[in-house]
């Protein structure tokens, strides 16, 4: 199929490397175009592309580039549908389809395709699942997707019958079509990525695609507790398991114990993560490892000792009673009320970054254990408002690194010191990751001085 083709890639992001290396060995003509300037770039990345055969167009979209003589044309998800490339694809009648899908056609037979998508904790059930079927299985098992492996990366190292688990985001669902997991998990939905696809109906619609090829043989695994899954998906074909914190339903769910088809598997408490949304996601990556067969001791000793994902309430340390949590990967409301219903303990909060018009006040209800907010960024004269709203202490800095003393100072033993600020990080930082990554070297600068 992705043979002696004409390919246009758009988007030198990680995938678009990674989809332009495998083509290019099948005796396409690829071209990759961003329009970012190359000076911007990783030379040798670059330099590896052009030897290899990549016609490299970098620092602009040409109107003439895309033509008729084209045979498909592959997009990084973040790239919008909108986009004139993508547009005049369209009109000529080419494909546009993404890395996954180019990668989903070239994986060896009989390979174990596990996905997870959702609104929330996809990140964490995913690398969770991995970590238990790893511990398991071992070699066999591959990870890839959204997580930060492009599909197309990793295909040199997958073999037959080994096991794929994959991240898949709405913007990589957005562009697949024939892409078909045995196994399939929706861990919530909830409103996201609305300036993307324009409202949250085509959000639902596009996040359910993960099950549309899917036949009564593939298992789909759902979140009781989450009605808009429910209802987004009554219509799929695929066998339905479900799991929850609420109700005792088939498959797996919490009563004081983590339970499998009513056997006790593990007591909640003896789970190293925070919050009832991880104990969520640790129901649903129990019911994947459960039908992979791996046994119950393998899963506790997992689920005991995951700490979590990077950035994504990240436990940093403990400095003199205070436990610091790094959350920057909450650049929304919805992720940050998440955090704070993780902790009774008294809070410290950072909130603030990029002007969005986030509404502050969502975050009300989840206020109560807060002792101190700390506004940073270019939002942390509203964030002063909203504490001055509660009546909570606010003290606001420009940036997290002014910020981070004062906030010691503010804080006693047994606090938390959470940085999950509620929004994005364009203001100051290319990447939340960066500001997470500040964040953790402040509390190691500090623990160095208090030594």
């Amino acid at each position: 199929m992705f043979q002696n083709k004409k390919i246009l890639i758009l988007g030198a992001a990680r995938s678009g490397i990674a989809c332009s290396k495998e083509l290019i060995k099948l005796k396409n003509e690829v071209i990759l175009n961003d329009s970012k300037d190359e000076t911007l770039m990783e030379k040798d990345k670059i330099q590896e592309l052009r030897n290899l055969g990549v016609t490299c167009l970098f620092g602009s979209h040409p109107d003439d580039l895309l033509d008729k003589t084209f045979d498909y044309l592959i997009k990084n998800p973040g790239i919008r549908n909108d986009h004139k490339y993508v547009l005049k694809a369209k009109e000529l009648n080419i494909p546009v389809i993404n890395e996954v899908e180019v990668a989903y056609y070239m994986l060896p037979k009989n390979v174990k395709l596990i996905a997870i998508t959702g609104t929330n904790g996809k990140t964490t059930t995913t690398t969770l699942t991995y970590n238990i079927l790893k511990e398991y299985y071992g070699k066999k098992v591959h990870l890839a997707g959204n997580i930060g492996y492009p599909l197309t990366s990793i295909l040199p190292s997958i073999k037959e019958n080994d096991i794929l688990v994959m991240e898949v985001s709405c913007q990589q669902l957005a562009n697949l079509e024939t892409f078909k997991p045995d196994i399939a998990l929706l861990t919530n939905l909830s409103p996201a990525h609305i300036d993307f696809f324009g409202d949250y109906e085509t959000y639902k619609q596009v996040k359910v695609k993960l099950f549309k090829n899917q036949t009564e043989k593939d298992i789909a695994i759902l979140n009781y507790d989450n009605q808009d899954s429910l209802d987004s998906t009554k219509n799929i074909k695929s066998k339905k398991l479900y799991f929850s914190l609420e109700t005792k339903k088939d498959a797996s769910y919490l009563d004081n114990y983590l339970y499998y088809q009513d056997n006790k598997v593990l007591n909640r408490d003896l789970m190293f993560l925070k919050g009832d949304h991880n104990v969520s996601n640790a129901l649903g990556a129990l019911i994947i490892a459960k039908l992979m067969e791996v046994p119950d001791e393998v899963i506790e000793k997992v689920l005991i000792n995951f700490h979590g994902v990077t950035h994504r309430l990240e436990y940093v340390d403990t400095i003199k009673g205070r436990k610091f949590y790094n959350d920057t990967e909450a650049t929304n409301i919805k992720c940050t009320q998440i955090a704070l219903n993780a902790f009774k303990e008294p809070t410290i909060i950072f909130l603030g970054g990029l002007e969005r018009g986030q509404n502050f006040l969502e975050l009300t209800p989840y206020m109560k254990n807060v002792k101190l907010i700390v506004g940073i960024g270019e939002c942390r004269l509203r964030v002063k408002e909203f504490g001055e709203k509660l009546q909570i202490k606010t003290i606001i800095y420009e940036y997290l690194k002014d910020a981070f003393k004062e906030t010691y100072l503010n804080s006693t033993d047994g606090d938390i010191i959470l940085l999950s600020p509620a929004s994005a990080s364009w203001d100051q930082y290319k990447e939340c990751e960066e500001r997470g990554d500040e964040f953790k070297k402040l509390v190691e600068e500090l623990k160095n001085e208090s030594n």
